[in-house]
């Protein structure tokens, strides 16, 4: 695969995926994400080599369509929505905080 069409596949530019490659940029969250959801692997296996490299489980639906949803939007869009699923993560992390005390 070209570094054009896995950029392309996990929704990052040419550009970044160049800077990543160089080690000029590091790796965050989101884009672990979004390579273990595209290409369906392990996310331990992906940060820490442990486990398979591909997740056994069939992808979740609703994450499916969500990334189809993304895929439909324009990027000014796209941003909004990850940015809202960033605030909702957050928010969901402090309820989960909450609810164990």
């Amino acid at each position: 695969m070209t570094q054009v069409n896995f950029s392309r596949q996990i929704h990052i530019s040419q550009g970044s995926m160049g800077e990543i490659e160089t080690g000029f940029r590091n790796v965050n969250d989101r884009i672990i994400q979004l390579i273990c959801t595209q290409f369906n692997v392990n996310k331990d296996w992906l940060k820490y080599g442990k486990g398979g490299m591909f997740d056994k489980e069939k992808p979740d639906i609703g994450l499916e369509h969500l990334i189809e949803i993304y895929k439909g939007l324009d990027k000014p869009l796209q941003n909004y929505l990850l940015e809202q699923s960033e605030l909702l993560l957050k928010l969901n992390e402090e309820n989960t905080v909450k609810k164990r005390k």
